[in-house]
């Protein structure tokens, strides 16, 4: 038995560098949002900041292990066996959820997951001893520590609105002062802002560093005998005083006479700290409960008791992390860092939410975002109503960003003021939450500051408020759900282990391997086909000839992309196979989504456009028109044909079958042609060869439709499967009219050319 929950220790190690694995990849964007979204710095220097960060914090942490030991439950009311089989249960718990949030780009809590698969876990051993014991519910209190589990709770649900405020408010004064032109300030007033910033974040690694180590702890004769921790306590004012000050003084010396840049050494700094700040205050949600449970069983073994007689008593004492976990959690930590894609995800919804100008929006708006957008702006109508004229006029003008010009994928989302202050508030809030001993969600407050900050700097304009404040709501409410989600998933599993044992253990590790591997791999292929779409569909040039060649790129992938769709349209139609035609709908709502973020980057282009290229706008626009066509006929296509499967509708008959694959045919041919054509771009023989087609392939659709005639007053006896054939038939020869028209106005361009 002895060797059963060895394994099991060792199995628990294995789920914590699993759970380091899908947690860093939640919790990056913490850190890394400001740094990449202000492009202030590069990716490199990014990973290696926040590298350093991590691996300096994973050293602190230790302080913060207690949570996962006593923080929650009270551990002399368990005893060994149950122990265990509560850690087990939290660690599944936590990778399934996880990598689930991981997987759909959401930013969740590592400390709210944690905690409450701790309490549900722990509620739900405690109710099964209870009820064995022949105890009533009221005894619940003497295993779960309820004042210090809704300490946690309280505090980690009050930085949603607090870190929110304080990000708003601090943000409207910052721009209020420095406006879009904060460059062009004075050396003085930069370095104000520079002492004030750099002087909080030192204060924020002291806490979050220093404070935490065994270093802390060691009088020194320079401080009078002191400790460090009993220094900084006694001469805070001091402290705070002496470090603005110098601060300060190495802010203007970078300014004036290095002519550096101030707001980018704040991003930088800052972007280490809450490195440290998520490796300190957050490794505990990854690797505490496993070291609670190696130290559990170093406790039991040593004791010689039955596992189910040995009281956890011994976690309520004091017992200090060995740094080489600490070590070894840092390394994995930074690698997940650098190679994880999930964790570019998570962070690029994050930027969506708070980028300064307009990009595809992922969130559909609803009811409520709807509602509140109105709420507010009848708020801030009301501010308006007392200030005069001259008053709006001078805050309109603050607080209009400079237009960009180029809005490429490589634009920064927001400015540099707005990332110092998103990386100063929330280093400041995370240091006051760690002052005080409490697990706050990094999560919640980066989050939140980035969101407030986006709110101030009226990044949430008329064009994209409602869409911003449901993804909001969307991310708020999944952290919710992760409270919810994490209690009972951790309730039920304990139980399962607790009346199958090891067997069980085995069964669940087998699911999370699969569920796990599964969405490794399907976010593997959605990232290859994300940057597919993102490279095929982009018109950057500002010059007639750029635009022209760039937009047949476009209309090449397009072709190709029009092409697949039908084909599995056909193949589903033929085998009557749901599944082709889901595919078929995914895809076609795919490229709609594709050529709706061209249709939206209309404005940067006109901008973007030389004054002697004018003219390409209106070609520009003719194109998206015919590319616009193209895709509702395929959507159109996709639904008719899904729908009619999915109703188990009667099949298609196997002469109109051989009829649509004769017609896919000869649009095989048409498609490889016109993309030959596009890829060689100014080459006009090849258009006029593909334009001579196009009288071709009608009179075949249009023989089709009259077969289809006759058939139904002579054969045909399903209403349903002749109005889908018909419906099929005319939409394509529409399909076919668009995509002349494209290749038509393309040619004319370039034979004036």
């Amino acid at each position: 038995m002895e060797n059963i929950y060895l394994y099991i220790i060792i199995l628990l190690g294995i789920l914590a560098i699993g759970d380091l694995i899908v947690g860093v990849s939640n919790d990056a964007v913490n850190f890394l949002n400001s740094a990449i979204g202000s492009k202030a710095i590069s990716l490199r220097n990014i990973i290696i900041l926040a590298s350093l960060g991590i691996a300096f914090g994973a050293i602190s942490s230790s302080g913060m292990m207690e949570v996962a030991r006593k923080g929650i439950f009270n551990p002399s009311a368990f005893f060994f066996d149950e122990i265990i089989y509560i850690f087990m249960a939290v660690m599944m718990t936590d990778i399934l959820l996880l990598d689930f949030f991981n997987t759909l780009g959401l930013p969740t809590s590592t400390t709210v997951s944690i905690v409450f698969e701790l309490l549900g876990a722990a509620v739900v051993m405690a109710t099964v001893k209870i009820i064995n014991s022949g105890g009533t519910l009221v005894e619940i209190s003497n295993y779960i520590n309820t004042e210090k589990a809704t300490q946690i709770v309280m505090g980690i649900l009050l930085s949603i609105f607090i870190a929110f405020t304080i990000g708003a408010i601090s943000q409207w004064f910052s721009r209020l002062v420095y406006s879009y032109q904060f460059d062009k300030k004075s050396p003085s007033l930069n370095a104000l802002f520079g002492g004030l910033a750099l002087a909080t974040i030192f204060n924020f690694i002291l806490i979050k560093g220093i404070k935490s180590t065994s270093y802390a702890e060691q009088k020194f004769e320079f401080l009078s005998g002191l400790t460090i921790n009993g220094f900084i306590e006694n001469n805070a004012v001091l402290v705070n005083l002496l470090s603005f000050v110098f601060w300060y003084l190495t802010s203007f010396i970078i300014i004036r006479f290095l002519k550096g840049d101030i707001f980018k050494i704040i991003i930088g700094v800052g972007t280490f700290a809450l490195a440290l700040a998520f490796a300190g205050n957050d490794l505990v949600n990854f690797i505490g409960v496993p070291i609670a449970a190696y130290q559990s069983y170093e406790a039991w073994f040593s004791s010689g008791l039955a596992a189910n007689e040995f009281s956890m008593s011994v976690l309520s004492e004091k017992v200090a992390t060995p740094t080489l976990f600490l070590l070894l959690s840092g390394i994995v930590m930074i690698l997940t860092l650098i190679f994880s894609s999930k964790a570019k995800k998570v962070v690029k919804t994050s930027l969506d939410l708070s980028n300064q100008f307009e990009t595809q929006e992922r969130f559909k708006p609803n009811s409520l975002s709807r509602y509140l957008v109105r709420f507010f702006i009848g708020i801030n109508q009301t501010f308006k109503s007392f200030l005069t004229k001259d008053q709006i006029v001078f805050l309109d003008k603050t607080f209009t960003p400079v237009v960009q010009a180029n809005k490429g994928i490589g634009a920064p989302a927001f400015d540099k003021l707005r990332a110092s202050i998103n990386l100063v508030i929330a280093a400041i809030l995370i240091a006051l939450a760690t002052s005080y001993k409490l697990p706050l969600s990094t999560t919640y407050v980066a989050f939140m500051v980035a969101m407030g900050t986006s709110l101030a700097d009226r990044a949430w304009g008329s064009d994209s408020a409602v869409f911003r404040v449901a993804g909001v709501l969307n991310v708020i409410g999944g952290w919710f759900l992760t409270a919810i989600s994490a209690f009972t998933l951790g309730g039920i599993i304990v139980y399962l282990l607790y009346i199958g044992g090891v067997q069980v253990i085995a069964v669940i590790i087998f699911i999370i391997l699969i569920l796990v591997g599964k969405n490794y791999i399907e976010n593997k292929k959605e990232n290859k086909a994300t940057r597919e779409e993102e490279i095929a569909l982009m018109v950057e040039s500002n010059s007639f000839q750029g635009v022209i060649e760039e937009t047949g790129t476009n209309i090449e992938a397009v072709m190709g992309k029009s092409f697949d769709i039908f084909r599995l349209l056909v193949g589903g139609l033929s085998t009557n196979d749901i599944k082709h035609l889901e595919k078929a709908k995914k895809r076609a709502k795919k490229l709609a989504n594709e050529i709706e973020g061209l249709e939206n980057g209309l404005f940067y282009f006109i901008r973007n456009l030389e004054e002697t290229s004018i003219a390409a706008s209106n070609f520009y626009i003719k194109l998206l028109q015919y590319l616009h066509d193209i895709s509702e006929d395929l959507s159109y296509l996709s639904k008719i044909s899904y729908n009619h499967v999915n109703n188990n509708h009667r099949k298609l008959k196997l002469a109109q079958i051989k009829e649509l694959m004769q017609i896919e045919n000869n649009l095989k041919n048409t498609f490889k042609e016109s993309r030959e054509a596009f890829q060689q771009k100014l080459n006009i023989r090849e258009f006029q060869e593909v334009l001579l087609e196009k009288d071709k392939i009608f009179e075949l659709v249009d023989e089709k439709i009259n077969t289809q005639i006759e058939r139904t007053r002579t054969e045909e006896i399903s209403p349903k499967t002749t109005a889908l054939y018909f419906n099929f038939l005319i939409r394509t020869k529409e399909l076919i009219t668009h995509k002349f028209e494209l290749i038509y106005e393309y040619y004319a361009v370039v034979k004036k050319l």
